[in-house]
């Protein structure tokens, strides 16, 4: 019966720089990436590719055919975000900072590198969100943006998984008012309803509950719940837990945190009743 050998592990630095100087590097590169609408053109391995990603796996599944291949188009990807899979994908590990825009292709890993980081500087003005869409997670800041209410009109908003938007609507940090997330809740879920043919209040359920109604004046509150009649998409007893923070004029009148306010909450004359300071 043979001896086991004895495994001796080198140094990690050196390693890590060596494959570091492979990223976006022609030689030996037997891919091209075309991505984002600058159609930034990028250089990478389809080996190291394949073995560390699914995602890439299962798109690079195909021999290339003789002659030069033609390059895979993500332009849907900004290069940025790109660049750092790439990096994290070459050396395990990935610079991030409170500017990031990061796609995560699936990478338990890299996303929980990302929530960490997340966590790590929830005092400043972030939050970066995981976003995952069908192919991708996007990380965005929507507190960053120099406008957060055009962030929730895009494509990417839009094609949200209910988890993602579960998570981004449970934040304190968005510098979003109620009305702006409500309507943007709404287009949403007609969209999502579109796609997966279900019910818009089927669809909405997982998320609305994240909603924080009381924030909304009285006669943006009713408008809310005359459209919701014709329109369903919040459950009644959560408008009632609403009306209840109005009619009690306290904060605890309604359960959960429901009454807290966002950094983007717009003041309305009856949050001096709510008793919960923005945190």
């Amino acid at each position: 019966m043979d001896t086991p050998g004895l495994v001796v592990h080198g140094e990690a630095a050196p390693f890590s720089t060596a494959l570091r100087s492979l990223i976006n590097n022609c030689l030996y590169s037997d891919v091209r990436f075309v991505v984002g609408q600058e159609r930034q053109e990028v250089f990478a391995h389809r080996c190291l590719l394949a073995c560390r990603c699914n995602f890439f796996q299962r798109l690079l599944s195909q021999e290339p055919g003789p002659g030069v291949p033609s390059p895979v188009v993500l332009s849907t990807v900004p290069a940025e975000a790109f660049l750092a899979v790439l990096e994290f994908l070459y050396t395990n590990s990935v610079k991030l900072h409170r500017h990031s825009v990061a796609v995560t292709f699936g990478l338990g890993p890299l996303q929980e590198c990302c929530i960490a980081f997340i966590e790590t500087h929830s005092q400043v003005q972030l939050p970066i969100f995981i976003f995952p869409t069908p192919h991708v997670s996007f990380c965005y800041s929507l507190t960053h943006s120099s406008d957060p209410q055009e962030a929730l009109r895009t494509r990417g908003f839009l094609e949200l998984s209910a988890p993602a938007l579960l998570f981004m609507l449970r934040s304190d940090k968005l510098g979003v008012d109620e009305a702006e997330l409500v309507l943007a809740v709404r287009n949403w879920a007609c969209v999502s309803a579109a796609v997966l043919e279900r019910p818009v209040a089927e669809v909405a359920a997982p998320v609305v509950q994240e909603l924080r109604l009381a924030l909304l004046a009285p006669a943006e509150l009713s408008a809310l719940e005359e459209q919701n009649q014709q329109e369903p998409l919040i459950p009644v007893e959560q408008i009632v837990e609403a009306w209840k923070c109005h009619a009690l004029r306290r904060g605890d009148a309604a359960q959960g945190a429901v009454c807290r306010r966002r950094r983007g909450t717009l003041p309305r004359e009856h949050h001096r009743f709510l008793d919960l300071p923005l945190k």
